[in-house]
């Protein structure tokens, strides 16, 4: 049996789980941690039985609660390499420094060397004087006292790696890259990833596979190319960006520079976009289509159910193309093949 289950869709962050065969997979995770194990478990799903999170670009609402998830479950996180080159990057900022504060601290960094250098130089010379120790240890208290000492030193690396663990919020316990355009397996999952037009390091959407059922996952993208129109067919699910009505985003409330990335080739689809593909390119196999990432600013959800339904009316069948919308606030009933 596989199972999909939209935990949350929009710009206030983004979460899928699929289940299928053994593996579950959880695509992005734009939701705290702790929001997110409430929605798994308000949807039926369990966040201890998840096997792995797959990332389709690193734009906050779809990798928030993802560090904190990874620890707390222990699970691999794929991603590119350059979204997560991008995530590190975002989660650790550089500073920006003066020259005179670069100069400062190259000189306290060389005073630094210079002090350890000197400190070796005189722990060498002190144990040329006392190599039996101060009390005249014997061979077998030194050898003790040697393994004490190596015993505490490997406590201190033990501790040390917690602390860095801590410390460093990129840190996670396993990183896996994929390259779109090369399929790779999951569990009993097989995940082919494919390049999207998105204002993002690396983005990508995916086509997961499991138990002989396709599910088309393409979100954040500014137009859909001739290699994500090919993705998407003979899918049994697609779900699919419709994230603003057109009107609505030129009269609402969003700067002029924000609205000019939303309707560019790498920002968001709108509802008209979407119909059209719905209407003009989609083959209409699938038995779902999942309208997402509608915008709660410059969309209602009514206007992108009847743009969708239009389009779709030419492929309507009895058992195919029913059409749901994925929502900000709470999980989609989930789905099962």
């Amino acid at each position: 049996m596989v199972r999909f289950t939209v935990l949350a869709s929009g710009s206030k962050g983004n979460s899928t789980v699929v289940s299928g065969g053994g593996t579950r997979i959880l695509v992005d995770c734009g939701l705290s941690c702790r929001e997110l194990f409430r929605r798994m478990r308000l949807a039926g799903e369990e966040p201890e039985k998840l096997d792995a999170i797959i990332i389709t670009h690193e734009h906050a609402d779809h990798v928030n609660g993802v560090a904190v998830t990874a620890r707390k479950l222990g699970i691999p996180v794929y991603f590119t390499e350059g979204t997560h080159r991008a995530w590190m990057r975002w989660l650790t900022p550089r500073r920006q420094m003066s020259y005179a504060e670069w100069l400062e601290r190259t000189r306290q960094q060389a005073a630094e060397r210079q002090a350890e250098a000197q400190a070796a130089t005189d722990e060498g010379e002190a144990d040329e004087t006392d190599l039996l120790g101060e009390e005249g240890e014997t061979g077998a208290e030194a050898a003790q006292i040697e393994e004490v000492a190596a015993i505490t030193q490997a406590d201190a690396t033990v501790q040390n790696t917690k602390e860095k663990k801590v410390k460093d919020p990129t840190w996670l316990p396993t990183v896996e890259y994929f390259k779109a355009g090369e399929p790779f397996e999951i569990g009993d999952f097989a995940v082919s990833p494919f390049t999207t037009p998105h204002d993002a390091a690396d983005p990508v959407g995916f086509v997961l596979r499991a138990e002989g059922v396709r599910i088309g996952y393409a979100t954040d993208l500014g137009y859909i190319p001739p290699n994500v129109k090919a993705q998407l067919k003979g899918v049994d699910l697609l779900l699919l960006e419709s994230n603003h009505d057109l009107e609505m985003l030129r009269d609402g409330p969003y700067p002029w520079s924000v609205k000019q990335r939303v309707l560019s080739r790498v920002g968001h689809l709108s509802n008209e976009a979407a119909a059209s593909f719905l209407e003009d390119e989609y083959d209409g196999q699938a038995t779902y289509v999942i309208l997402a990432h509608l915008s709660e600013s410059n969309n209602l959800p009514e206007l992108a159910r009847v743009a969708a339904e239009r389009a779709l009316s030419g492929k309507a069948s009895l058992l195919g193309n029913r059409l749901f919308l994925a929502n900000q606030h709470e999980p989609l009933d989930s789905i099962y093949f």
